[in-house]
């Protein structure tokens, strides 16, 4: 369960049973607040849509709503009232999808009653959203100290001049990567694809265990492998391309932390040609010791094999390294207990003129045959935590979609593209 935030001497309370809930009670610890919103059944007044404007609220700072907690007005008291769990979750969650405006994802938990156990208590977090704020029935809404309101229009363009301020940031931070491509020169035929993500609000030594401490260079090792459980792999089989991250396989002191690399990227990013069949392949993984990570993999387009030696784009490596990275993103933020929103952003160059390889032979005509019309594509989003565990799939569309989309292949990958 995510961490509730109740006050600043409480800020990761994790209720698992009903005595928790009646020990918080009981405390003075639970009432309703800018992050907390307890209600004895979901809204009935209008409906659904009171459900939708009460998550919708919670969207820009994050909250937690609990249900199966009735409130005293006249004595200011909260008491316990477990009610009914079947489909209760199941509800919320198509309540948040369906009536809010953009979509919006929420984590649930249960917490059954001792006494009953098709009966308990319904917590649902729902995480800052990256795309905030959140409309419902053709209104906004954001949350005061401990009430929901409508927003002005001066708060709702404040918010979207935030997101564009982050996107800039974002979209600089991803400029400095391509720009320090270790691959130039003679050695460069392909294009190359390169992923980068960045807690919005994590500590400056976020990840330093994981990047510099005991053992970096094998618990590296094992977080990469950590991206390759067979779920994953069953979902993506088929669009693995080589070199993978697990083919990352030395490690290497970077400034910002750590990396496992190829051979072929060794000390100082330095690269050397180690394999005369593809010379110009590489792959890195850097996990930086403020949280950053960082992909990059010079193979995102190869030859033909007819001996003209035109390069064709290869997206599926765009879908399979972005799906096992938002994977890493989510493996970093439990090791971490860092449950913020991630900046993300993913950049391909060499692109121009490029067709896509597909199962299709395109020397025949039966493949699509757009050719991309830029050398650069760059796409920034963020991604919430409910995100990372309910929706990679929509995360990774928003990053690689546009791309499939001009080169007439987002079909063939549509499966991968939304959650289920």
């Amino acid at each position: 369960m995510t961490p509730i935030y109740l006050s600043a001497q409480h800020s990761r309370w994790t209720p698992k049973t009903e005595t928790d809930l009646q020990d918080a009670i009981d405390g003075g610890l639970l009432e309703e607040s800018h992050y907390v919103d307890l209600k004895e059944v979901p809204s009935s007044k209008n409906g659904n849509k009171e459900s939708a404007r009460d998550m919708a609220s919670f969207a820009i700072d994050s909250g937690t709503l609990i249900i199966g907690i009735a409130e005293d007005k006249t004595n200011r008291a909260f008491t316990l009232a477990p009610q009914p769990l079947s489909g209760l979750a199941e509800k919320m969650e198509q309540i948040a999808r369906s009536l809010c405006d953009p979509a919006l994802t929420i984590l649930t938990s249960e917490i059954p009653s001792d006494a009953d156990a098709t009966q308990g208590y319904l917590v649902i977090h729902i995480p800052a959203s990256p795309v905030a704020p959140h409309m419902v029935d053709g209104k906004y809404y954001g949350r005061g100290d401990k009430t929901k309101h409508v927003l002005s229009d001066a708060d709702v363009v404040g918010l979207h001049e935030h997101r564009r301020s982050t996107d800039r940031d974002t979209l600089a931070l991803l400029q400095e990567e391509i720009d320090n491509d270790p691959i130039t020169g003679e050695y460069r035929r392909q294009a190359h694809l390169f992923l980068l993500a960045h807690p919005l609000a994590g500590p400056s030594d976020m990840l330093v265990d994981l990047a510099s401490g005991n053992n970096w260079n094998q618990n590296l090792a094992i977080f990469i492998n950590q991206a390759f459980t067979i779920e994953l792999n069953t979902l993506l089989e088929g669009t693995d391309v080589s070199p993978s991250l697990q083919e990352a396989g030395n490690g290497f002191r970077r400034g910002a932390g750590a990396a496992r690399a190829s051979s072929n990227l060794g000390h100082g990013r330095i690269f050397t040609p180690n394999n005369e069949i593809f010379p110009e392949d590489a792959i890195e993984l850097q996990v930086h010791e403020d949280g950053g990570l960082r992909l990059f993999t010079s193979r995102f387009s190869s030859a033909t094999r007819d001996g003209s030696e035109e390069q064709l784009i290869l997206p599926a490596a765009a879908v399979n390294h972005t799906h096992r990275f938002l994977a890493l993103i989510k493996i970093a933020s439990e090791h971490a207990g860092y449950f913020g929103n991630w900046a993300l952003a993913i950049g391909a160059t060499g692109l121009r003129g490029l067709r896509v390889h597909s199962n299709a032979n395109p020397n025949f005509g039966f493949g699509p045959q757009a050719r991309y019309d830029k050398d650069t594509y760059t796409r920034t989003t963020s991604v919430s935590w409910a995100e990372l565990n309910n929706a990679p799939a929509a995360t990774t569309q928003r990053l690689v979609g546009p791309l499939l989309r001009a080169l007439e292949i987002e079909r063939a990958y549509k499966h991968l593209l939304a959650d289920s």
